[in-house]
């Protein structure tokens, strides 16, 4: 056969596409989706999750997580931090029965250490690690620091919590575009954002367990604790009539929300703001003036 006699046919240069895998989605499934998009917004998503809730398709719990997952991609460590003001920290020369005090009365966990100025910061000091003083008090304060990690202020909170999971640290100092230091951020901060408020060991949600005596003769008192309750334990004639909680009455009294450090005397009770979250004071530390 001659080349003028072959068929006339064209060899495609691409090789033929595999075939489609079939749309299982039903009729109904596909004309719904047609007629009611998927949402082209955060917003929307936001939206579709509470109704969800709504119609029993998810918890009121997996809701809000949900939703704060959602938020917390637009956050970051500058809008979470404890400001640097705000900060509780150690001096490296302070002597062991101040760095105790310090630990009973503010129940942290982990502090920043600076040398000479509080911007500083040489390492982090585990509570933890402080018994081992104890047991062998040649050893230097020095020698327990950890390092300590430094973010910029403009770190976005779903890849420090990233960070956080793969490096095991659990506290990071942030600083700002002038490279100051700003202010110190937590594993807890971030996890806050998605579960809200976690409760620690010192929180407590009996009404018999809401004031705490310490053993420098001062009290750790919660801010959600009943004026009247207040009045009792520590016999005070505080006006207990349009405000039901300590914390409540203090604010109004303060004309602001209380940050983390402020002292307010009320009746000769000196209360001092030892955590707020959330525009509320969650707990005070309440001593009598010598």
């Amino acid at each position: 056969m001659t080349a003028s006699q072959l068929p006339n046919t064209r060899v495609s240069d691409t090789p033929p596409r595999p075939p489609r895998p079939d749309d299982k989605r039903g009729f109904l499934q596909k004309l719904v989706e047609m007629i009611h998009p998927g949402p082209d917004s955060k917003a929307e998503l936001i939206e579709t999750l509470a109704e969800a809730q709504e119609n029993s398709v998810i918890g009121e719990q997996s809701r809000e997580m949900l939703e704060g997952v959602l938020r917390m991609a637009d956050l970051t460590a500058g809008d979470v931090m404890v400001a640097a003001p705000r900060m509780d920290l150690i001096d490296i020369d302070a002597p062991y029965e101040d760095l105790l005090h310090l630990v009973i009365e503010t129940a942290h966990s982990r502090f920043p250490v600076f040398e000479g100025e509080k911007e500083n910061i040489i390492g982090i000091l585990m509570t933890k690690d402080l018994l081992k003083l104890q047991r062998a008090p040649e050893l230097n304060i020095r020698a327990l620091l950890r390092p300590a990690v430094f973010v910029p202020e403009s770190k976005g909170l779903n890849e420090l919590l990233r960070d956080f999971r793969g490096n095991r640290n659990h506290l990071a100092m942030v600083i700002d575009e002038f490279g100051r230091l700003a202010g110190l951020i937590t594993i807890e901060d971030v996890l806050e954002q998605i579960v809200g408020d976690i409760e620690d060991e010192f929180d407590s949600a009996d009404d018999e367990g809401d004031i705490f005596a310490l053993p420098d003769g001062t009290y750790r008192l919660n801010g959600d604790t009943s004026v009247e309750r207040v009045n009792e334990a520590f016999g005070l004639q505080l006006p207990a009539g349009e405000f039901d909680t300590i914390g409540g009455l203090i604010a109004h009294e303060m004309g602001h929300v209380p940050r983390r450090g402020e002292i307010f005397s009320l009746s000769g009770v000196q209360f001092t703001v030892q955590l707020a979250r959330g525009g509320a004071v969650r707990r005070f530390r309440v001593s009598r003036p010598t």
